[in-house]
């Protein structure tokens, strides 16, 4: 009996040993069957698509599976993009800490640090972002790929639609929390916005009718979505060499002049159809003689059919603004006077003047402007109270009168503009646009919400139906139409806006555009082009950005069904455009006023301006 029991054993012994050799025959042929061998090739993203799906990693559903691209070369004609990872993963980590040597703290947010947190995206060791509107993130739906801007140009590519999607909405998720310091759901979007303006945070829920209300009255530019070059589009028609001092600012004329304005003077330059050309009176700043500390003027303010110029210098170190002017007398070359804001005996700063409207500056008997602060809005009016204009030769530094305005309860005011009418449009360090009448300065008719990026500059159509605001990483257009209960189309400057009120658009630089577009490539003074009539449509949109000057087709931006439009994740975003690129950061771009537009051309010339230059460029009538 015990003889046959270990033979028994043995025996199972040896059937356990036959088992376990048969099966690592086994595992070693399904491991040579679902990997690839040294000596083979990778055919296709698909094939890797399925071979990770074959394998079922575990990191493959948590952190999914990307190719990154580089874009090395910079300007250079040997610039291309390049292959920094054929196969890496991605994550979007909460951490209180940016900086790459650092370390993370959970990936799903749970951190005992209580320092400031923020949503950062990390790809492979490579890459480590702040997911924020500096990124300047764009979608190729076609591609499953998304470009950004972090120390340099990349690009992700997908390999499925599923994890394309999921990185997009998680993306905003994060955007939305490191914006408003919430999380992004419904409620917190209402938060923000208030219900009549979800449509800002949920695009599907929005009006979109007025975007179609957009007049048809000139051709529209072609849909291509890439941007286009200098020589395509722009003839360089006039460039002059700055005096001594270099240029600080433009003050465009509709008239027979424009001005160059730098630290040592102005330069007058002649106006004609294809720009500013010729050096005309240079007057020098006499910076001795003024008693309210003068220096390199940054807003030149033209007015009285443009014989009177008012110079606004810097804002002080530390302090909100400036707490007088000189008003410049063109035919006779000279500083006049130094006005003094004051009200009841008391010195107030301005940080920004501008014409009580849009065509202001040509009429000979204007004697009021605007001015703003951080709580203030106002006009000043340069007679005094009984009506005379005060004999500013025997007077001393003469006082402004406060003709009318308001002191808010901290709005942090940033800048503004006026419309034709005389309403006025004013934006906010908040990202807040609020919309004021002509009759009222007290309380605004409507305020739109910030997107989160402080509003830097902003201008307005003539008739009011269109404003453009500029941050640092974008520009945001805004209509605003709307249509009231009794069904008639109304502007948020003389009515409050309804429930359903159109989305914005956003105009951004292609994350490339603005990594070259130099180190100092934030956007600013975005606005339309000139118009002083009444039935005249805006034709284009112009703002600066380090060494570039890029233009938008004003119709092609309104355009719903706009390629640039279709299968976008959140705002709609513009990126066709045209470029001019010039040695150095530009200072101000600028359209000249319609009048100088020519039969061949579909607009006016555009002028821009750099520390040492200024150009003149025509448009082409090519569409």
């Amino acid at each position: 009996m015990r003889r046959r029991k270990k033979k028994s054993t043995k025996k199972e012994l040896k059937k356990k040993k036959k088992k376990k050799r048969m099966k690592g025959t086994e595992d070693e042929e399904e491991n040579q069957r679902s990997s690839p061998s040294k000596s083979e090739t990778l055919g296709s993203l698909d094939e890797v698509d399925l071979r990770l799906k074959a394998l079922k990693l575990k990191y493959s559903s948590s952190n999914p599976m990307v190719k990154l691209y580089r874009y090395i070369g910079g300007n250079t004609p040997n610039a291309k993009w390049i292959v920094s990872e054929k196969l890496t993963s991605y994550s979007l980590v909460k951490t209180s800490r940016v900086d790459d040597s650092e370390e993370d703290d959970d990936e799903n947010g749970d951190s005992s640090s209580r320092r400031k947190e923020w949503w950062v995206l990390k790809v492979s060791s490579k890459v480590r972002a702040k997911v924020g509107s500096e990124m300047n993130l764009r979608q190729f739906d076609s591609q499953l790929r998304v470009d950004f801007v972090c120390q340099g140009v990349w690009a992700m590519k997908f390999f499925t639609e599923e994890d394309y999607k999921k990185f997009l909405s998680k993306y905003q998720d994060c955007l939305f929390e490191n914006t408003f310091g919430l999380q992004g759901n419904d409620e917190n979007k209402v938060k923000v916005v208030g219900k009549e303006f979800i449509g800002w945070m949920k695009p599907e829920a929005a009006d979109d009718s007025m975007w179609e209300d957009a007049e048809d009255s000139f051709a529209k530019s072609p849909g291509s979505v890439t941007p286009v070059r200098l020589s395509h589009d722009l003839v360089e028609e006039f460039e002059e060499v700055a005096s001594e001092g270099g240029i600080q600012s433009l003050a465009l004329g509709a008239l027979d002049n424009s001005f160059l304005v730098g630290s040592a003077g102005i330069q007058v330059v002649k106006n004609f159809s294809h720009g500013i050309h010729g050096k005309g009176v240079s007057v020098r700043f006499n910076s001795e003689s003024s008693s309210l500390g003068f220096s390199t003027p940054k807003k030149a303010l033209l007015m009285r059919a443009e014989t009177n110029m008012l110079l606004m210098s810097p804002m002080d170190h530390g302090k909100a603004g400036r707490s007088g002017l000189h008003q410049f007398d063109i035919e006779t070359g000279k500083v006049v006077t130094e006005w003094k804001f004051e009200k009841d005996g008391t010195d107030i700063s301005m940080r920004d003047i501008t014409n009580d409207s849009k065509g202001a500056q040509l009429d000979p008997s204007e004697s009021t402007f605007l001015g703003l602060n951080k709580n203030t809005l106002c006009r000043w009016d340069m007679r005094d109270r009984q009506g005379m204009v005060q004999n500013i030769a025997n007077a001393n530094t003469p006082v402004l009168h406060w003709n009318e305005g308001h002191m808010f309860q901290r709005p942090n005011f940033s800048c503004f503009a006026s419309t034709g009418d005389g309403s006025i449009v004013v934006g906010s360090e908040d990202g807040k646009i609020r919309l004021y009448s002509k009759g009222s300065m007290r309380q605004a008719k409507t305020a739109f919400p910030g997107l989160g990026s402080p509003i830097t500059h902003v201008d307005v159509t003539y008739d009011g139906k269109w404003i453009l605001g500029t941050t640092d990483t974008y520009l945001i257009l805004i209509c605003t139409l709307f249509t009231d209960k009794d069904g008639k189309a109304k502007s948020g400057f003389t009515g409050r806006m309804g429930n359903r009120i159109p989305a914005p658009r956003l105009l951004k630089l292609t994350p490339l555009d603005f990594h070259l577009a130099g180190s100092d490539n934030k956007l600013h003074g975005g606005q339309f082009s000139w118009v002083t009539e009444n039935g005249k449509q805006e034709r284009h949109l112009v703002a600066s950005g380090g060494k570039y000057s890029i233009i938008w087709n004003f119709q092609q931006v309104k355009d719903s069904k706009h390629e640039c439009y279709q299968c976008q994740e959140g705002l709609k975003s513009c990126y066709c455009y045209k470029i001019v690129l010039k040695d150095e950061s530009i200072v101000e771009s600028r359209f000249m006023h319609d009048k100088f537009s020519v039969s061949d051309s579909p607009e006016a010339p555009l002028v821009v301006a750099t520390p040492m230059k200024v150009s003149s460029f025509s448009m082409s009538n090519r569409r």
